[in-house]
């Protein structure tokens, strides 16, 4: 093990060190230095859940640095405890909503890669402008991602899927690409239960273009 990596039974100690990013300032961007020990490549996952994916992606991928962002409390510490045991020192953790951070706390041109996994696809009507991804939110993605970046997503919902289809289409910038195969391999939790049922993945991936206007 890395002699930086945070030891495996971490999590057991109260003293332990928190992988929690404390929100200082509700305006000012985010500076990758502060939350990251070693510069690299920034994937973010909006909506972590537990995770289930992301800990296994960043244990996977040593050379890059992951945050997830997570409102609901429950969810963020089951992560964090996660990444605790595997000893991960390239992931950390913001509780806050994530179309809020996208717009106002992450650098500009700075993430390479955004995974939405299983947002609440809000399928009645009249609630479908909470949805997280629209035509806007695609805009701020463009905003924040490196030129050339990635953004994949997940979704169990037709509905939703088509909506974000019809979302990413409006801006020539991002194209449409094929979801690699290595991360449809790693099933959020939620995924393996909607699968055993019988509901299928749906999945997109998108590049954004940066010699495009967004």
């Amino acid at each position: 093990m890395d002699s930086n990596a945070i030891p495996a039974t971490a999590w057991l100690d109260p003293t332990r060190p928190s992988l929690f990013h404390p929100i200082t300032s509700l305006i000012e961007r985010l500076d990758w230095r502060q939350l990251f020990l070693t510069p690299q490549p920034v994937e973010v996952e909006l909506g972590s859940g537990d995770g289930s994916f992301l800990a296994q992606y960043a244990r996977l991928h040593p050379e890059r640095n992951f945050l997830g962002v997570e409102r609901l409390l429950g969810r963020a510490r089951k992560l964090e405890r996660k990444a605790l045991r595997a000893g991960l020192t390239n992931l950390r953790i913001i509780r806050l909503e994530a179309s809020y951070l996208t717009e106002y706390l992450l650098p500009h041109h700075s993430v390479e890669v955004f995974h939405i996994y299983f947002p609440d696809p809000w399928p009645k009507k009249k609630h479908h402008k909470n949805r997280l991804v629209n035509e806007r939110f695609v805009q701020l993605l463009g905003r924040v991602l490196t030129p050339g970046g990635w953004v994949h997503l997940r979704t169990d919902d037709q509905g939703y899927f088509s909506w974000m289809q019809d979302a990413f289409a409006a801006h020539p910038a991002f194209l449409s690409r094929t979801p690699p195969p290595e991360l449809l391999a790693l099933k959020t939790d939620f995924e393996l239960e909607f699968n055993q049922k019988g509901i299928p993945t749906l999945a997109l991936s998108y590049q954004w273009q940066g010699d495009k206007a967004c």
